[in-house]
């Protein structure tokens, strides 16, 4: 059996039980017929599954900074610094990208997110192959590949708003709980696609090929969604229903960004949600894009969680985000916070033990574990409270406010270890790397403490519906514990 198959088949043997406990949970029944559930997968799959690609086209850089090292490409601190400006501009996108998707459908901003990541990534291929081939020099390698990973992260960043704004008006704000468990698989899938196909490309094929190959195959999605994808259930032939989130009730005419802004950031839930999610960004990428380079400078490359890391990372988020999903719609009664509390006591668990085992085996597993539980948090937080305490008519700009922190945690962390991290032979003795954990310590435990405070916390709606059935649905207040 090739590699890649052994890789891929205990993925599909997950999803496949997944699939067989969710069927077999009880289910949460809104009325939706088998017609409109058929329609509305054939909807999401296709994006999700764009989303993921995006994920491909995204860490492609980070899963193969070693090998970009080794062939004198990029130093450990020119990756950082171009990840670091890539991810910054990623945040500071969403200001714009938000009210755009709001403005004109997710529709359209997944095909601009999936066909401008497409150029970036095919012109990044270029870039590498002039450089091997001596037609650059250096410091223009560095300048275009910073340029052009920013361009690709202000693509990207499209992409996760897109999926929120489409998703919105299908799903019942008692249906997105698992919605944010298949948002956290989609991003496994994704990782699993950036860390393990794409170090399997560039070793098999050469480093222009891990840009090129994700180019293609979002090409390849862009003309699938232009023919698939539709906002609303209205526009698939379905009625639209009262998905009880903040828009319940909402019939008037569209208001302003400033005035969307302002509504946002006056409840005090949001300004939580940020602050954990900034935290988030932080975790995720510094287990996620550091682990691997920690393994090759410290000679453990070839142990089993680094030689698998894109699988692992992808079983574990899968993991967090079915296990999130769930405990949110069917224990916590559609409540975020209580999950988010729950998975940062991992992450501050995670980093703590992390930091006592470092550079003996379990290091590895430990921050797979610590994978699991932001990834479950990342889906509960930017992929479905974004949905619920933006409305399905302000989706784009809560999303973008939301995830936009996610990214600006994720340059703070890409450049502060670009800097603090060792390098040359000192990066050699896994005891210099001490401050790897260290610096996670502090985040997660103010993570953690911002969960607990909105452990009660749910949407509250904009207007009362006529119906009273749907009021008792929508009127929970908007309250942190």
């Amino acid at each position: 059996m090739p590699d890649w198959l052994k890789n891929l088949l205990p993925i599909v043997l997950l999803l496949a039980a997944i699939a067989v406990v969710i069927s077999r949970l009880p289910k949460i029944d809104l009325g939706h017929s088998e017609a409109f559930k058929r329609r509305r997968f054939l909807n999401w799959f296709p994006l999700g599954l764009t989303y993921a690609l995006l994920y491909f086209g995204r860490y492609n850089l980070s899963a193969n900074a070693s090998l970009m090292e080794k062939i004198g490409l990029l130093t450990k601190q020119e990756y950082g610094d171009i990840d670091g400006v890539g991810s910054i501009l990623y945040g500071v996108a969403f200001l714009l990208n938000g009210p755009l998707t709001d403005r004109w459908g997710g529709r359209a901003t997944i095909l601009i997110a999936a066909g401008g990541s497409a150029l970036m990534n095919a012109l990044l291929g270029v870039v590498t192959m002039r450089a091997q081939a001596g037609q650059m020099d250096h410091g223009t390698v560095v300048t275009a590949m910073t340029v052009l990973f920013a361009g690709n992260m202000y693509f990207q960043s499209f992409g996760a708003v897109s999926i929120v704004k489409v998703n919105a008006p299908w799903f019942h704000i008692r249906e997105r709980g698992v919605l944010g468990g298949v948002f956290g698989i989609l991003i496994s899938l994704g990782l699993y696609f950036a860390y393990d196909w794409s170090r399997f490309i560039a070793k098999a094929m050469g480093m222009t090929a891990a840009f090129m190959v994700p180019a293609a195959l979002l090409v390849g999605f862009f003309v699938l969604d232009a023919f698939i994808i539709r906002d609303t259930p209205g526009q698939a032939g379905f009625a639209d229903f009262d998905t009880a989130d903040a828009s319940s009730g909402d019939t008037g005419e569209p208001v302003g960004l400033a005035e969307v802004a302002r509504r946002m950031f006056s409840q005090k839930v949001i300004w939580i949600i940020i602050a954990i999610e900034f935290c988030s960004g932080f975790l995720r990428n510094a287990v996620m894009k550091w682990y691997l380079v920690f393994a090759d400078k410290t000679g453990v490359k070839e142990g089993f969680v680094s030689a698998n890391w894109g699988v692992l990372l992808c079983v574990a988020g899968i993991l967090g985000g079915i296990f999130a999903g769930l405990i949110s719609d069917h224990v916590f009664e559609s409540r975020r916070g209580p999950v988010a509390s729950v998975l940062y006591a991992g992450l501050l668990v995670g980093a703590a033990v992390t930091f006592a085992v470092l550079g003996s085996p379990i290091t590895g597993w430990a921050v797979v574990f610590m994978s699991l539980c932001v990834i479950g948090v990342h889906g509960m937080l930017s992929g479905t409270a974004s949905m619920d305490f933006g409305g399905k008519k302000n989706a784009g700009v809560a999303t973008g406010i939301i995830d936009g922190f996610v990214y600006l945690g994720t340059g703070f962390q890409s450049l502060l270890y670009a800097r603090i991290l060792p390098s040359g032979e000192a990066a050699k003795d896994p005891a210099n790397w001490k401050q790897w954990p260290i610096a996670m310590l502090p985040v997660a435990a103010v993570g953690l403490l911002f969960a607990t405070r909105v452990w009660n916390a749910k949407p509250k709606a904009a207007a009362a519906p006529a119906n009273a059935e749907k009021k008792a649905e929508s009127k929970p207040e908007v309250a942190a514990a």
